[in-house]
């Protein structure tokens, strides 16, 4: 008899709720292994997905169990996998085609994946991969940043700001952040060294002379950025669009690096008049650098906000909220 598990899925997309039904439990590849989740996060991403905003670069087959990152423990390992053993407790963030986290069991590559760190909860570790990893290879990797360099992020109160403003202090750097008064002293709490309430205040008029900005609005915030940023400076976004070589990085047909290069055409260009770089990150699953993010949490320079917390089979509602776009921090599934 085949076995089971809940899962959350969509049957096409711009579908208003996803649902929760029982499906076959998936099948570990060699270099996988079997988890059984205790927590997953909700991340922009899946409300993205879900809506369609993806599929020209990312086109899934229906029906699709949505959720991208998860923290639980280890139930089954493939016969490549070396590094990790039933009983562990693991985090992580699956590779894109093949997300799922919004389940009981998830099949992930062990490369994608890394022990919990013991002193977070599965809830609290669960809050971390994709938001963490994103925000690493945009501060670390692609902005490069420097002790005593300033950098713009925005929206610091939110998911992805929230642990940016952390990893950022801890590469040294002198931090600015957009968010409401109500969340100024949070965002000090954080790190933040400058806070910028967007409702009375332009931070495109306010600031100028920064080393890099990370957007993470897109639309009229990102092209604006541009003014802020010295010469030689860097600018990276999660949500504007993606540029020409990012495009041919990613393996894209002509026909879709032609589209992107026209649709980003403006973004380039005002790139090019303000001599900054830009560059549209994507983010990838990464054991080594989850590891770092791991070594970071132990030592306490690191960790977990969360808003709030549902359990699975108030999904619809988790999603409803997120989609407000007013969390302080992360919202969490849990599968109990």
């Amino acid at each position: 008899m085949t076995k089971t598990m809940r899962a959350a899925l969509i049957t096409h997309y711009r579908q208003a709720v996803p649902v929760i039904q029982r499906v076959p439990l998936p099948t570990p590849n060699a270099n996988d292994v079997l988890v059984q989740i205790k927590a997953a996060s909700i991340n922009p991403i899946d409300l993205k997905t879900m809506a369609g905003g993806l599929k020209f670069l990312l086109p899934y087959q229906m029906p699709l169990i949505i959720g991208s990152d998860f923290a639980g423990t280890v139930v089954a390992v493939g016969t490549h996998v070396t590094d990790f053993q039933v009983g562990d407790a693991v985090y992580g963030r699956p590779r894109k085609h093949r997300i799922g986290t919004f389940a009981e069991y998830l099949a992930v590559d062990q490369a994608d994946i890394a022990l919990k760190p013991r002193n977070l909860s599965f809830t609290e570790a669960a809050a971390i991969p994709l938001v963490g990893l994103t925000s690493y290879q945009a501060l670390h990797d692609l902005l490069r940043l420097r002790p005593g360099q300033r950098v713009l992020i925005q929206a610091g109160a939110g998911g992805i700001g929230t642990v940016a403003i952390q990893l950022a202090k801890t590469l040294g750097a002198k931090v600015t952040t957009t968010t409401s008064q109500k969340n100024t002293a949070f965002v000090q709490s954080l790190g933040a060294d400058k806070v910028i309430d967007y409702h009375h205040e332009d931070f495109a008029t306010t600031l100028s002379g920064y080393d890099a900005v990370f957007d993470t609005l897109g639309g009229p915030n990102l092209l604006r950025a541009f003014q802020i940023v010295k010469p030689g400076g860097r600018v990276v976004s999660i949500s504007g669009l993606p540029d020409a070589k990012f495009a041919r990085s990613y393996g894209l047909p002509w026909w879709k690096r032609q589209l992107i290069r026209l649709a980003s055409h403006r973004l380039t260009q005002t790139a090019k008049r303000a001599h900054v770089s830009y560059h549209f990150l994507f983010m990838k699953p990464s054991h080594a650098q989850l590891t770092i993010l791991t070594d970071l949490i132990a030592q306490e320079r690191l960790r977990p906000i969360i808003d709030r917390t549902f359990p699975l089979t108030e999904l619809p509602e988790a999603l409803a909220y997120s989609h407000q776009g007013h969390a302080r921090g992360k919202i969490v599934v849990t599968m109990v």
